[in-house]
């Protein structure tokens, strides 16, 4: 367990926490602020960029430079109106960019960039693989990301993108919902066995922008995930926004000012109601709002009762209402099947949103689970099981795949017919691998779309991918080719080989050599049908639907022996997502970003580590300083003349020097002072030091002492 280096990250919308796992149980990292929760922040300066809590504090006086809210941006195009909706919440300038990706302006170095979403997420997750190094004093190689259990394709493989780019080697993408259910159920002693029935478990999981909510089935030493429902766009953050909206009319009323146009203003304002809707969340009386110098030099005051805030949120409230039970009609359970119910979350500690969960589940909401970091728990745990360097304890887990997939092939030239067929339906057990077989002439293309209308993402389109070298076979007839449809254990589907099997007849008899050599074909066959670790069905086969005709019998007079070859076909995937070479540019991009920050820190440590040292040994030289009479009145004055001098510097034409130069003037003035305070600890240290001299000299003495009386005795006892 010392040499662990697997991590588990919550990525949330507004905070991300990082948990690992030891011997003890599992921990939350705290960052080099002390704090469990990193903001999703990222600030760019002249000089550096800024990251996590940092960034955070100096939001409102750079606010177009500092970028959040990145999780919603991932794997979008510019104008989707989602993004277009988001971008209306965001102070900082976002542009579209080539073949209308999202693209975020920022002045950093003295120059204007832009980053992609990934990017700048992937300089977080830098940050927050740095805090995990620094408190494992360990590098870190493996981590289990959270994701919401809404995201598509895209967006699940932007993220893997960002995860890339930061140096992270992710084991897994893990579903938030699915993390919170292992992080409650591993811990569980009395888990009914596998042949009992199963505990269901409700989760509701609202956050700052989204509410999910699952329920899960539990056996001991495994769970199984039944039904997942989520509204992606409904979280505390709606609850801020309504009741900022609220302000807003009333100071216009009461102060003539409009906080919406003014962008540092609103971001304050959004701040404090966020304190008052927690505050209220305790207290059902009127809460006051003050905000000074808020607009114009004005102060401003509000008050809201909870009543009131309820009241303004009610259709945000019914949504949740619909969700919960949106969840309960798709896991088919009964009420009194239900267990218990799991809230996590911060937004679920609003009353009026745990009243909700009472009224749909006719339970009272059980907050055994840490709100804030179970989610960071429950991937840390995954990344324990998965990585071959831990020991941990066995437990299943299975997931589910919540929007359905099926996949679509097009009439060729030769008369091969086209065809679909819904490869992955909802509530398909993930990871999973199936086993599509055609019969074709030439190279075709395989096209990937989600077949529900209910999916969080303006473009049902998942990719395309072409089979090349598929040929006819000696006789011109179309040839068995198999593809491999995957749905990975991130719940990014693929299509991860293709082969094409020549069977050729002959009149001759088999040889045992030939038999063999088509007993390791068919094993080889089986065992790409079903992989290690994976669930495989039999083959879903598609030879009555693209229309080509069996292959005929040939000479039946012939006794004959049939030769199967196979051939693994190149396939050309057509898919979002940054290339191989986007990958390594923005890699390397990263890399010099990371060299910059730590020159600046050290050009920084340098210059402060020179101003702490004037500012320590001026106090020090003056008149009723503790130097002070340890130099002569002349030199004490020239030095204190000359750090003053430094200072001056330091603030004018030695703001901006390189570190070797904070350095030799730190050098100067050391080989100056520190001989003055040797002075001082010598004399500190003198009339110890005589004390003990003198000590032993009495000891000397006193031995000199003993070795007369002994000789004095011997020299009598000689002469008697």
């Amino acid at each position: 367990m010392a040499a662990m280096s697997v991590i588990g990250i919550d990525l949330g919308n507004e905070s991300c926490y990082v948990a690992v796992a030891k011997a003890g149980g599992i921990e939350t990292i705290a960052n080099d602020y002390s704090l469990r929760a990193t903001p999703l922040c990222v600030a760019f300066s002249g000089k550096n960029r800024i990251l996590g809590v940092a960034a955070k504090n100096q939001q409102v006086t750079n606010l177009k430079n500092t970028v959040y809210g990145l999780k919603r941006l991932l794997g979008r195009k510019y104008r989707d109106p989602h993004v277009q909706r988001e971008l209306q919440m965001l102070p900082f300038n976002v542009i579209e960019v080539a073949n209308g990706n999202i693209g975020i302006k920022v002045h950093y170095l003295n120059e204007e960039h832009i980053f992609s979403p990934e990017q700048c997420l992937a300089m977080l997750l830098t940050k927050l693989k740095d805090i995990s190094t620094a408190a494992l004093q360990t590098p870190i190689n493996d981590c289990v990301i959270s994701v919401p259990s809404y995201f598509t394709n895209n967006e699940r493989k932007a993220l893997l993108d960002a995860a890339s780019i930061a140096g992270l080697n992710v084991l897994r993408l893990f579903n938030e919902t699915t993390a919170t259910a292992l992080s409650y159920g591993i811990y569980k002693q009395d888990l009914p066995v596998p042949e009992e029935k199963p505990r269901n478990v409700v989760f509701v999981d609202c956050g700052h922008s989204s509410l999910q909510v699952s329920a899960c089935a539990f056996h001991k030493g495994k769970l199984r995930m039944i039904a997942t429902a989520a509204d992606p766009n409904l979280g505390g953050r709606d609850i801020d926004y309504v009741l900022a909206e609220h302000f807003c009319k009333e100071f216009q009323t009461k102060y003539k000012i409009d906080a919406r146009s003014n962008p540092r203003a609103f971001l304050r304002l959004l701040a404090e109601v966020e304190k008052l809707k927690k505050q209220m969340s305790a207290n059902s009386t009127s809460l006051p709002l003050n905000i000074e110098c808020f607009m114009n030099d004005k102060d401003v005051r509000g008050d809201i009762k909870r009543a009131d805030m309820e009241t303004m949120c009610a259709p945000l409230f019914q949504r949740v209402e619909q969700t919960l039970k949106n969840c309960l009609e798709q896991s088919e359970l009964a009420l009194e099947d239900i267990y218990a119910v799991e809230v996590v979350g911060g937004s679920t500690r609003i009353p009026a949103i745990k009243q909700l969960i009472e009224k749909v589940f006719k339970k009272i909401p059980s907050t055994t689970l840490n709100q804030d970091e179970s989610v960071s728990r429950g991937c840390a745990l995954q990344c324990a099981m998965l990585s071959p360097a831990v020991r941990v304890r066995e437990f299943s887990v299975t997931d589910v795949q919540s929007f359905p997939i099926s996949v679509y092939w097009e009439a060729s030239a030769e008369g091969d017919a086209s065809g679909n067929v819904e490869i992955f339906p909802v509530k398909q057990a993930v990871p999973f691998s199936k086993l599509l077989t055609f019969y074709r002439h030439e190279p075709f293309a395989v096209k990937a779309c989600y077949s529900s209308n209910n999916i969080p993402y303006p473009d049902n389109h998942i990719g395309t991918w072409i089979i090349k070298d598929v040929r006819p076979n000696a006789e011109g007839k179309a040839q068995k080719v198999k593809v491999k449809v995957r749905l990975n254990l991130h719940g990014i589907m693929s299509i991860s080989s293709a082969s094409l099997y020549e069977a050729k007849v002959s009149a001759e008899p088999e040889t045992p050599e030939e038999q063999q050599q088509q007993a390791q074909n068919e094993a080889t066959e089986q065992q790409k049908n079903g992989p290690s670790g994976e669930t495989s069905e039999a083959d879903a086969s598609m030879e009555g639907a693209n229309g080509a005709a069996p292959p005929e019998d040939g000479d039946k007079d012939k006794k004959k022996k049939n030769l199967l070859k196979t051939v693994e076909l190149p396939i050309e995937s057509l898919t979002y997502g940054f290339s191989q070479v986007e990958l390594n540019q923005y890699t390397e991009q990263e890399c010099k970003m990371i060299a910059a920050d730590k020159q600046e820190k050290e050009r920084a440590d340098a210059r402060n580590a020179l101003e702490e040292y004037v500012y320590e040994l001026r106090g020090k030289l003056s008149s009723d300083g503790e130097l002070c009479e340890f130099v002569a009145e002349n030199d004490r004055v020239g030095l204190v003349q000359q750090l003053d001098n430094m200072e001056n510097w330091l603030y004018e034409e030695g703001e901006e020097c390189n570190r070797q130069v904070y350095f030799n003037k730190l050098q100067e003035l050391k080989a100056k002072g520190e001989p003055i305070q040797n002075r001082r600890i010598e004399a500190e240290l003198r009339p110890l030091v005589f004390e003990d001299f003198g000590k032993s000299l009495q000891l000397c003495q006193k031995a000199i002492d003993m070795i007369r009386y002994a000789f004095n005795l011997t020299e009598t006892v000689i002469l008697h």
